[in-house]
């Protein structure tokens, strides 16, 4: 019999991280489940809210930058991820203590917990291609964006047993209860994250070394890169956005019933974004091996399939559109979470590639918050034009991503 072949170093180590990221998204996604409810609990009003979260969303992003040219220049990779975890998962928990008209902290933490990712993400999206060079780049992601979803998953479920288990005590102390819980999966996080640098202290050495310092330049193809980044975060709708939409013009939640729905209601609203998360996760395992086979060309196939999510989800009022748009929006979620990440590992060499990964999420996130506001003001004007411009935008980005594969291969 043949011996049964070892699992490589440089994979133990994508696995181990990649479980690390589940118990994150556990601690975090099943934040985001209930916060917006629990925020207007605490008395922060629908304006409060957006703009915080927004606000949140742009330091969290703006300030990767910052963060990734620091990590590059200290070498700190794991103190940065360490730190950034820290206060990533035990700013979530700390919700539990606001007290009962406590949005200003609320709201304050949820900045701290942006924050915290910032942080971490640009050393924590380094470290992890060390390692994915060795394995292919858009496999190794692909697994860790796997993993991501099922905690994204996970979390949300988990709260949603907490509250059938718990029906004492008034509204406000149930919810406090399940961000209270979610130090569980948070303590796990940092347990697990302790045990990974144990193990692998210097992750660098996965890649070789370049044999000369090669200084990080905003080569052609990195600017081209971006551009189609920025144009698809642009147009790439919130969920937020598509979830008011489903209140509105289907459950009747915000008080306008415009089409009876035998599916949906208030009960299976949560199930819409568990499965959009699984749909999630396949799409980042099955682009990310074409990534592997097909460079960027596996980016022009994916935004291609999920761009038109938005005139099913909005365009139509059928339950089997809307899922269908919604699954489409399951797919591009997932492609952007695994291959957009391994096509800057292919682009900025080892000793800059913090800085790299922070310029591309800083810009990404820029224009995230830029498209989601305007999408957000158009939807209350004129849908057929949000829908126009959010499938636009995506698909221009089509000629980038293809300039910027031709620029590769001169």
């Amino acid at each position: 019999m043949d011996q049964k072949k070892k699992m490589s170093k440089a994979m133990v180590f994508i696995i181990l991280f990649g479980i690390v990221s589940l118990f994150s998204d556990m601690t975090h996604e099943g934040a985001s489940s209930i916060r917006g409810a629990y925020f207007t609990l605490l008395g922060a009003s629908a304006g409060t809210i957006g703009f915080v979260s927004g606000l949140g969303e742009l330091v969290g992003y703006s300030m990767r930058y910052v963060f990734g040219k620091l990590t590059d220049k200290t070498k700190k990779y794991w103190p940065m991820v360490i730190f950034g975890y820290v206060v990533d998962v035990l700013a979530v928990p700390a919700l539990a203590l606001v007290g009962e008209h406590g949005w200003i902290a609320a709201c304050a933490l949820l900045i701290i917990q942006r924050m915290g990712k910032a942080i971490k993400k640009p050393a924590k999206d380094t470290v992890m291609s060390f390692a994915a060079t060795q394995e292919g780049v858009g496999k190794s992601f692909g697994i860790q964006e796997v993993l991501d979803q099922i905690g994204a998953f996970l979390g949300p479920v988990l709260l949603y047993v907490v509250m059938l288990l718990k029906t004492e005590g008034t509204t406000f102390q149930i919810y406090s209860f399940c961000f209270a819980v979610l130090a569980i999966p948070g303590a796990i996080t940092l347990i697990l994250l302790l045990v990974t640098r144990y193990k692998f202290p210097n992750p660098e050495k996965f890649e070789p070394e370049p044999k000369v310092y090669i200084p990080f330049k905003m080569k052609k193809e990195f600017i081209l890169y971006i551009t189609g980044i920025s144009l698809f975060a642009f147009g790439f709708i919130d969920y937020s956005l598509i979830i008011m939409h489903v209140s509105k013009a289907y459950t009747g939640l915000a008080g306008v019933l415009t089409e009876t729905s035998s599916l949906l209601n208030t009960g299976t609203i949560p199930l819409l974004y568990a499965g959009a998360m699984l749909i999630d996760a396949v799409s980042a395992l099955v682009f990310g091996f074409l990534f592997d086979k097909k460079g960027t060309a596996a980016l022009v196939i994916s935004t291609i399939i999920s761009a038109p999510f938005a005139v099913f989800v909005f365009g139509f009022k059928t339950e089997a559109a809307l899922l269908f748009g919604i699954a489409l929006w399951g797919i591009g979620m997932g492609a952007q979470e695994s291959i957009l990440k391994a096509a800057v590992s292919t682009m900025v060499p080892k000793t800059s590639r913090a800085t790299g990964y922070g310029i591309f999420e800083c810009s990404f996130g820029i224009f995230w918050f830029l498209g989601s506001w305007l999408l957000g003001v158009l939807y209350d004007l004129s849908i057929p034009v949000m829908i126009v411009v959010s499938v636009a935008a995506q698909l221009l980005a089509i000629p980038f991503y293809i300039a910027a594969r031709r620029e590769m291969i001169k």
